[in-house]
Formats: structure tokens, C-alpha cells, sequence
């Protein structure tokens, strides 16, 4: 049985037994398994852009996390120096606040076939004089709508910070995040505005403990309904 010719032809023949008993479930599978293939090309795409290289201070480093088959998607604003030089989205105090609010552990937030992890602008923008840059122009309109199309299962957008609401929220959004964020049950429960959980929002945190108190449940509960069926 360690003969690997051994091994390709009782995996052909059990995609022929598919076919032939269960024709629907194969071309399921099949169109599964084509989603994916295309996916993981467009992301080796968006790896290789350097569209914006000129204005990036510390050099292009697409950072993102997304599968055909995610649930949620978490709507960021673009990766900060920890995620730049690491590579993963929320690798930082923000992701472990944003975890807590989900919900959920590292291992469930890392699995892109649960959560999909998607800033409005892929690359560290750099540091300006209040804090980091706005997530590049150029970003968006080059790569999400063709992102998104390729996600058709999401049943959840968490839309985190002013960026990402004028995206995803467009016409409905309210004129500042705090307003915003209150009115979260007019986009319930297909998307929900967040602040930013950056440590640098804990005054707003601590001015609107209405958000903790209230949303964060409603949150959990949204959270643990979408990803209870889903096995390992």
C-alpha cells in the first residue's frame, strides 16, 4: 500500500464510483475543488502586486487570508508594522480583542475556511503624524470586487473602521463611526460596523460602554450560529 501509483489509481477510482452513483455530489466537489484553484491563483496575483510599491515606505507586502468557502469576513483597514513584518492579518493587540469580541481562539480565526481576512488596502501604508496611514487608494478598486465575488458564502461582514464602512456600508453609512456603529441594527445581520479594536480606541471603548455591553452578545451569539455547523 505505499506504492503511490497505487495510491492515484484508488483515488481515481473512487471519483469514477462518485460520478457514476452520485453525479450531483461530484460536481460539487468538483466545482469546490475549481473555486479553489482559481482563488489560490488570484491570491498569488495580489501577493505579486507592487501597483503602489513607489509609495510605500517600507515596500510592498500584500497581507491577506481568504478561502471560497468563508463564512465571516473580517473587513479591516490595512495592516499595521507587527502584520508587515510577520505577515499575518491581526497578529497584534487589535486581533486579540477582536477574537475576544468574536468569540472565538486563534486557531478558528486562522482557519480562512471559517474567516476570511481582507483589509480595504493590502500593504502597510506607513506611519504619518497621527498615527498609520490611510490604507493606499489604489488598492480597492483593483482587487475586492473581484475578492469578494470569489467568496460567495460569507453570511457576516464585520466592517471594521471608517474605511472599510464607506466600502461596505456605501450610501448607508452615518456621518461619524460613532453614529455609525450605534445604528448596527440597521445592517444586522448580514454586516455589522465596528470600531477599530486597536489599544488606541479604549477612550471610545471606555465613553461607549453601550458597544461592550450590547453588540459584543449579539456578536458572540451571530458568530458561534455560522460557525457551529462547520467541522474541522
Amino acid at each position: 500500500m505505499g506504492d503511490p501509483s497505487l495510491w492515484r489509481y484508488l483515488f481515481v477510482a473512487e471519483r469514477y464510483i462518485d460520478l457514476v452513483t452520485r453525479p450531483a455530489t461530484f460536481l460539487m466537489n468538483a466545482t469546490k475543488l475549481s473555486a479553489c484553484k482559481v482563488t489560490e491563483a488570484l491570491i498569488h496575483e495580489v501577493r505579486a502586486c507592487r501597483v503602489c510599491a513607489d509609495h510605500l515606505p517600507h515596500g510592498p507586502r500584500p497581507v491577506l487570508h481568504v478561502h471560497p468557502d468563508a463564512r465571516i469576513l473580517v473587513a479591516s483597514q490595512a495592516p499595521g508594522r507587527r502584520v508587515h513584518q510577520s505577515g499575518v492579518s491581526f497578529d497584534d493587540a487589535s486581533g486579540d480583542r477582536l477574537r475576544d469580541w468574536m468569540g472565538i481562539d486563534r486557531a478558528t480565526f486562522y482557519d480562512a475556511r471559517r474567516v476570511a481576512l481582507m483589509a480595504m488596502g493590502f500593504c502597510y501604508p506607513g506611519t504619518g503624524a497621527s498615527g498609520d496611514l490611510p490604507p493606499r487608494p489604489e488598492c480597492a478598486p483593483r482587487w475586492r470586487a473581484t475578492i469578494l465575488a470569489r467568496m460567495p458564502e460569507v453570511e457576516l461582514t464585520l466592517v471594521v473602521g471608517q474605511y472599510a464602512q464607506d466600502w461596505h456600508l456605501k450610501g448607508s453609512r452615518k456621518p461619524t463611526l460613532t453614529e455609525t456603529v450605534m445604528a448596527w441594527r440597521d445592517f444586522w445581520p448580514g454586516a455589522l460596523p465596528l470600531p477599530h479594536p486597536s489599544p488606541r480606541n479604549n477612550m471610545w471603548l471606555k465613553r461607549n460602554r453601550w458597544f461592550e455591553e450590547e453588540v459584543i452578545p449579539e456578536l458572540r451569539e451571530r458568530v458561534r450560529q455560522i460557525l457551529l455547523p462547520i467541522r474541522s
